[in-house]
């Protein structure tokens, strides 16, 4: 995606930074911020998104859900060859993609965002009277900061979709939001609207004087400087989950504490990383899912995907099915088909919604096969678990 086109800075894979709108890595800000924060200790990769400078690809293919693609990708090339980024940053619309992203990058301790939109749609006023244009033709080159860029009806659509605000109340990480008061092309008032949205620990650094693209060196030297000392107190108190920094091989899952807070466990699972929480009320800090939703999960979407292939098999019109579950615990007294009856006894209840042109019989059959899923099968048999200390 471009993370093989990116710079690592100093000894260390601490940061990895996203640019603004069709910067590049190399634009003067990304530049002198990982160079400012390698002073401290802190590398950086920086990198350019499909299309830009050295990343292959056409932009025009591009849209803001492929710019967090790539960010992800980028710290799955981190997680590779060194370890996962500790601190996210991202400046103008690649800190809104930074923002988006950092729930996909669980090793993550904290974000820092530099003249972010509220809104990622806010890139298109700098196009605004093109937009009919390019909703009627489908494409349009347009000319942004002097140079040719074609942008698609996809990327329009895309963007609209993203919910920014929504992303930020659920972070779960330290926010530190740097943002110019006298900013003329993402106005300070994004900077508000996020550290609104936000969730404690939050921050927020004015720049007084500096311009979007920090053109002065000052500038992005003391936005390093700053987040090299913001981010002390949140890398000192988590060491790194190293049992999830490499990539378990296929079939086995690993589940290791990220010391972050009394329950939370980051899950790898092959170069999937999951965070696994608790609520408020049990102690957790409500960053994840519990366990018991990792296990509906799991029977939700076997069922789904088992009910797919049957379907897709027997041409069967199923255009979309939705599985509902919940889990609780009953008496066993209280279940007559149970074979115990004396205590109490999970239950778990399952409703599928199928959308398509369906019979009844295709419905009925449907519904036989959803009680045949793998993880359905494990469940309701006898299970043999093995526990072993690690010598």
């Amino acid at each position: 995606a471009g993370a093989d086109a990116g710079k690592i800075e100093s000894e260390r894979s601490d940061a990895l930074f996203a640019h603004c709108f069709t910067c590049g890595q190399n634009v003067l800000a990304a530049k002198r911020i990982a160079e400012g924060l390698a002073k401290h200790g802190i590398a950086t990769l920086r990198f350019d998104f499909t299309g830009i400078g050295a990343s292959e690809g056409e932009f025009a293919n591009t849209t803001f859900s492929s710019n967090i693609g790539d960010l992800v990708l980028a710290a799955d090339h981190l997680r590779k060859i060194r370890q996962a980024p500790s601190i996210l940053i991202g400046h103008s619309l690649g800190g809104a993609a930074i923002l988006a992203a950092t729930s996909m990058i669980p090793e993550a301790k904290c974000v820092a965002t530099v003249a972010a939109p509220s809104d990622p749609s806010h890139v298109t006023h700098w196009f605004k009277d093109q937009i009919p244009d390019i909703r009627e033709k489908g494409e349009l080159e347009v000319s942004l900061a002097g140079r040719p860029f074609r942008i698609k009806r996809e990327f329009l659509d895309d963007i609209a979709e993203h919910k920014l605000t929504e992303t930020v109340s659920k972070l779960h990480k330290p926010l530190l939001i740097f943002h110019s008061p006298t900013d003329d092309t993402v106005g300070i008032n994004n900077a508000t609207h996020l550290f609104v949205a936000a969730k404690h620990p939050k921050s927020f650094i004015s720049l007084p004087g500096a311009d979007h693209l920090l053109s002065q060196k000052r500038d992005a030297v003391y936005v390093a400087d700053m987040i090299a000392a913001w981010a002390t107190r949140y890398l000192d108190a988590t060491a790194p989950a190293e049992a999830a920094s490499a990539n378990p091989p296929a079939g086995v899952v690993v589940v290791s504490e990220t010391g972050a807070s009394k329950l939370q466990n980051v899950i790898a699972a092959g170069r999937h990383r999951v965070i696994g929480d608790e609520p408020l009320d049990v102690g957790g800090m409500d960053s994840g899912p519990g366990p018991y939703d990792f296990l509906l999960g799991a029977l939700g979407a076997c069922t789904s995907m088992t009910m797919r292939l049957y379907a897709e098999r027997k041409s069967i019109p199923l255009t979309r099915t939705t599985v509902t579950l919940k889990h609780s615990r009953i008496h066993a007294q209280d279940c007559e088909e149970c074979e115990t009856k004396e205590g109490m006894i999970s239950k778990i209840d399952r409703t599928i919604a199928m959308e398509g042109n369906l019979d009844a019989e295709q419905r009925k059959k449907l519904m036989e096969i959803a009680d045949k899923c793998p993880v359905h099968r494990t469940l309701t048999s006898e299970i043999k678990i093995v526990t072993q200390a690690e010598s």
